[in-house]
């Protein structure tokens, strides 16, 4: 396992799913978005929904685009193999590993959007932008209705230690903001020991708000709140 500051700027991992409560149910607006989000494709084809961007970053265009099994497992399950990425993850392995992550969220209610980072016309990051207060993470932290919450990783070892993910967190939780007005803040929890992580979150505009302890970790709890987006 690499040293706890490992380069997987920023990895903050999955917390588990399993386990949710019946009465956490998805609401109709919500399926309605996620359904017309999955249904993008990246070619931008006329008569498909308005992708979440383009948005133009000090980094390049940035786009998140819904990840398609056939078209981007082997891409994703390449950068979970990553050590940087993988001690963090917990998904290296053959490719049926990522394929069964993916899944769970694909087939799943829509609680959670599984998207490929697109910088420049470049796939080069992975994303899981999900409903917190649905999410285990809810029992840990004092949750909000609507809080949207972020997972991320670099996928390729030239695009980290430079910025790039500050910037990018900066520019989806802005397009969660927008997306979605009922959401007031967007949270994340990555590992305490991922200090590239927790740093790429603090020079994107989140707060530290609390040291979480979690199933699989110790996180630092961080956030971004729509009221205070515009001064951080």
């Amino acid at each position: 396992m690499p040293p706890a500051d490992a380069h997987a700027e920023p990895g903050t991992g999955p917390a588990p799913r399993a386990g949710t409560g019946a009465e956490e149910t998805l609401d109709p607006q919500l399926a309605d978005e996620l359904l017309a989000f999955l249904a993008q494709d990246i070619s931008g084809a006329p008569g498909t929904p308005p992708e979440w961007g383009p948005v133009t970053t000090p980094a390049g265009v940035f786009q998140l685009v819904p990840v398609r099994l056939e078209r981007d497992l082997a891409v994703i399950s390449r950068w979970m193999n990553d050590p940087a990425v993988a001690a963090f993850w917990e998904l290296a392995g053959a490719e049926t590993v990522t394929a069964d992550h993916l899944r769970s969220q694909l087939d799943g209610d829509g609680r959670s959007l599984p998207c490929l980072g697109v910088l420049s016309g470049v796939a080069m990051s992975y994303w899981e932008i999900y409903r917190a207060d649905l999410d285990p993470l809810a029992r840990h932290y004092p949750a909000r209705s609507h809080d949207a919450g972020i997972h991320l990783l670099i996928g390729e070892a030239g695009n980290r230690g430079r910025g790039v993910g500050a910037l990018l967190l900066r520019a989806a939780s802005d397009l969660v903001l927008d997306s979605r007005p009922l959401c007031t803040r967007v949270v994340a929890e990555p590992d305490l020991r991922n200090t590239p992580s927790v740093s790429a979150f603090l020079n994107a505009g989140f707060r530290f708000s609390a040291e979480v302890e979690l199933p699989e970790k110790r996180a630092a709890l961080m956030i971004r709140d729509r009221a205070h987006r515009a001064l951080l």
